[in-house]
């Protein structure tokens, strides 16, 4: 590496034309599980170790804490609590919405972890921090195995 690499810092974070990709991104074994409980059943769940009794939402293979493998499945209550939230006013593509949309980092009783979602059913001005909310999910026959399966999470 010759020391003009450093003293040309654009020549080296972008890329003309275009640059084929191609991968496959996979769910893992803990990921393919979550998703086929949400959409076979509408359930969450979550990954309990043996050795601390942590239950982690989303489920992974191996504790943080000790390592111990994560072999214990257990249903995690679809209802959570607010931990913080934002309101977006722009769309994916920059552009001003039709309706604020609002995104909040979902906590849930006795779990580390939690997922990110919209809220419904709830004005931007009347969302709190610490706010007990539940998940409201698509007819089983319209799931398709995926996070979106959860429609939002409104008040409770």
């Amino acid at each position: 590496m010759s020391i003009e690499w450093f003293r040309l810092p654009k020549e080296i974070k972008h890329w003309y034309g275009s640059m084929e990709a191609e991968y496959a991104y996979t769910l893992g074994v803990a990921g393919e599980k979550f998703f086929i409980e949400i959409k076979e059943n509408g359930r969450l769940m979550g990954a309990k170790c043996p050795k601390c009794n942590v239950v982690y939402l989303p489920p992974r293979l191996y504790c943080e804490n000790c390592f111990e493998a994560l072999t214990e499945w257990i249903e995690v209550e679809d209802e959570g609590y607010i931990y913080t939230y934002t309101i977006a006013h722009l769309d994916e593509d920059g552009k001003p919405s039709e309706k604020p949309v609002i995104y909040a980092l979902i906590k849930f009783d006795g779990v580390k972890g939690g997922l990110i979602h919209k809220l419904g059913e709830v004005k931007p001005e009347n969302v709190k921090v610490g706010m007990r909310v539940k998940a409201v999910w698509k007819p089983k026959e319209e799931r398709e195995g995926n996070i979106t399966d959860i429609l939002y999470f409104k008040p409770v």
